[in-house]
């Protein structure tokens, strides 16, 4: 693996004018929402994962795990909503929020089965619904030898970065006070 931090830099900058467009979007369509999941979120997610955590990405389209470090298979979700969707159990899972800022958030790194077993009903589709703060809690019981170790620091997750205007407040609250966790922010 490549140094990527000054791709990363770009990426997160990239991300915050995607975020300003979709604002747009919502604004002019009232009731519709043109968050960034999907394809775009998904492969956002992967080069993450890549740069936070050295895995080694599979080809686009490989069933199930999207990488794979240390030998353990990975499958990698990333959302901006509440609810990542699992249509089978993966060996290890890696779960990050997106922030509207481009700031990414570790949600759940563990044990793909232990995060599987915690939702029984599917859909229709056959996908499984975990949400964002039951996978905070689960991730809260991982033990640290079933993680995916970090190559470079990503901060974890917590509820109030979910709310777009409680992350402005915590914002605007450091700037008053000159204190400026950019971690937060990007």
């Amino acid at each position: 693996m490549n140094d990527n931090s000054k791709n990363v830099e770009k990426l997160r900058g990239k991300i915050a004018e995607l975020v300003k467009i979709v604002s747009a979007l919502e604004e002019a369509y009232p009731g519709r929402h043109f968050t960034l999941d999907g394809h775009l979120v998904g492969s956002v997610g992967e080069v993450l994962a890549e740069y936070y955590y050295g895995v080694e990405l599979h080809p686009t389209g490989t069933p199930v795990h999207d990488g794979k470090i240390n030998g353990k298979e990975v499958q990698i979700k990333t959302t901006q909503r509440d609810i990542v969707l699992l249509g089978e159990e993966p060996d290890y899972l890696l779960v990050l929020y997106l922030a509207n800022t481009g700031a990414a958030f570790e949600v759940y790194n563990g044990p793909g089965k232990f995060a599987w077993d915690s939702v029984t009903n599917k859909d229709k589709r056959g996908y499984k619904h975990l949400r964002v703060n039951k996978l905070m809690e689960l991730d809260a019981e991982v033990k640290d030898e079933d993680r995916i170790p970090q190559v470079n620091g990503i901060r974890k997750m917590r509820k109030e970065l979910k709310n777009p205007k409680k992350l402005k407040k915590l914002a605007e609250a450091q700037i008053a006070n000159a204190i400026w966790d950019w971690s937060v922010v990007f």
